[in-house]
């Protein structure tokens, strides 16, 4: 399995971190992604991070799911970035891969229209911006291959979310054993 967590400047990094971390504990190759041109990305709270590569730089063919960490601007960023958008279309026509976002970035997803008849969650207050979908309100919500999460006190159970979806229940249990996680 290959993941890619995108960076972009005023990124929630509780959100990217912390997702990057339950993934790679489940043996699932994730590599993150600057979309600002540099490999030094600043997140919402002035924490820089630096990234494995460049937006422009990587090869999206053999990636099983994308990761769209919340926070502002960042999602903002994310939403306003070419390439990103058609990236997001393309997988959400793949019946084979898989598209996260948590706290604020759904909105992305709605904006594309990715959301249409789509059940999913976000960050209190963007529920007007999840244009198609209904609104849960859960910690996580799975609909088909869309995995929304509603904010950075809820990375945790995205994270291992999205290890079931990609590695199976018996995995999530095995990764959240080791966090100890406790729903």
């Amino acid at each position: 399995m290959n993941v890619i967590v995108f960076l972009a400047t005023g990124f929630e990094e509780t959100e990217a971190i912390a997702t990057v971390d339950v993934l790679r504990r489940a043996g699932i190759n994730v590599t993150t992604v600057s979309i600002t041109g540099e490999y030094d990305v600043t997140s919402a709270h002035n924490v820089t991070i630096i990234a494995d590569t460049l937006f422009e730089e990587t090869d999206f063919s053999n990636i099983d799911l994308l990761v769209l960490p919340g926070g502002m601007p960042g999602a903002k960023n994310l939403k306003e970035h070419e390439g990103v958008r058609k990236l997001l279309m393309t997988f959400s026509k793949d019946t084979k891969k898989h598209i996260g976002a948590i706290c604020a970035a759904p909105m992305v997803l709605g904006d594309l229209g990715i959301l249409n008849g789509k059940k999913a969650t976000a960050y209190p207050g963007f529920e007007n911006e999840l244009k198609g979908a209904t609104y849960t309100a859960e910690a996580t919500t799975v609909d088909g291959r869309i995995i929304t999460g509603k904010g950075p006190g809820f990375v945790f159970e995205f994270g291992l979310t999205l290890v079931e979806v990609l590695a199976g229940k018996e995995k999530r249990e095995q990764v959240a054993k080791g966090l100890l996680f406790s729903k």
